[in-house]
């Protein structure tokens, strides 16, 4: 279980770190904008958008997954399947929202919503 909360703070800053990368590698920010205070926001385009969007949604439930992963290991209890299957998806969920695919990407969050379901059930 120590294992996957290492990956999925990888795959934060994987997360945080992709929409500089985009707009810096699409020649929409300088390497000088990256490094300076930042007081007046880039134009960027949509998949930069859809990066920092897919990044703002991984912050909404990974404290969620960090709690009930360290829960589970302090109870014992086992449910490294639905913890395996949120960081699958969410890495998914990544790629389609990059994709700027919108159904499919609502259904890949609900059923890592539903692992979190999973892992917080036993621990009732």
């Amino acid at each position: 279980m120590i294992d996957l909360i290492l990956w999925s703070l990888v795959l934060l800053v994987v997360q945080l770190v992709t929409p500089s990368v985009l707009a810096l590698m699409g020649g929409q920010v300088s390497v000088a904008y990256l490094l300076s205070a930042r007081d007046e926001a880039a134009q960027t385009s949509g998949s930069v958008l859809r990066t920092q969007r897919a990044a703002a949604n991984l912050l909404e439930t990974l404290p969620a997954f960090l709690v009930l992963a360290v829960l589970s290991i302090l109870n014992g209890t086992d449910v490294i399947a639905f913890a395996q299957a949120w960081l699958v998806l969410r890495v998914i969920y990544l790629g389609l929202y990059l994709a700027g695919t919108a159904y499919v990407r609502s259904l890949v969050w609900a059923g890592a919503l539903g692992c979190l379901i999973g892992m917080a059930l036993p621990l009732l």
